[in-house]
């Protein structure tokens, strides 16, 4: 090791090809949902039914705050944190999608992180980020990336049966990291 180095290069270059590899991973899950998105028969919606749903809003579109319910409200290391959980078959039935189109659906919710800045009140969108579900028994337990969608992270989720949910989001970007948990009942 040179005179002068804190730490090795070898652990250095390490950690930076472990979080890249693992942006590079998520970012590559963001492009696979939108695809599937786009390619889903009746997922689009058009301005007119934004409009109708949520006037005044930027492009008719309903705030992210709005949507499904809130499951956490609190912080995570230097962040602010909400996260939401959303009944996509409830959302896209009101959104008018087709029933066809909502049966292809694998995963039936969708939990939105939402990290805040508290100082600046502005959305952190440079983090990797990750939810650990543990669920009613170990099958419907998993560890999902979470993926930057435009002023919050997320992800489909796995619920596949009533019972009480634990939730831990981990985040890790410029300022720091933190984890939160929360928990969540799926009724039947």
């Amino acid at each position: 090791m040179p005179c002068g180095e804190a730490f090795p290069r070898r652990a250095y270059s390490y950690g930076k090809r472990r979080r890249d590899s693992m942006i590079r991973r998520t970012g590559q899950v963001a492009i696979f949902l939108a695809a599937l998105w786009l390619l889903a028969p009746g997922a689009a919606v058009s301005a007119a039914e934004h409009e109708r749903a949520a006037p005044g809003h930027p492009q008719g579109m309903a705030p992210m705050e709005s949507l499904g319910e809130r499951l956490f409200l609190g912080k995570a290391g230097p962040w602010d944190v909400e996260a939401r959980l959303i009944d996509m078959k409830a959302q896209l039935e009101k959104s008018g999608v087709s029933a066809a189109a909502i049966a292809k659906l694998s995963a039936k919710h969708h939990l939105m992180v939402i990290l805040t800045d508290p100082k600046t009140k502005k959305k952190v969108e440079r983090v990797a980020a990750q939810v650990e579900i543990a669920g009613p028994d170990r099958a419907s337990s998993s560890t999902v990336p979470l993926v930057v969608m435009g002023g919050h992270m997320g992800s489909d989720v796995s619920l596949p049966k009533p019972g009480k949910y634990q939730f831990r989001v981990t985040a890790e970007g410029g300022r720091g990291k933190g984890d939160a948990s929360f928990g969540y009942e799926l009724k039947p």
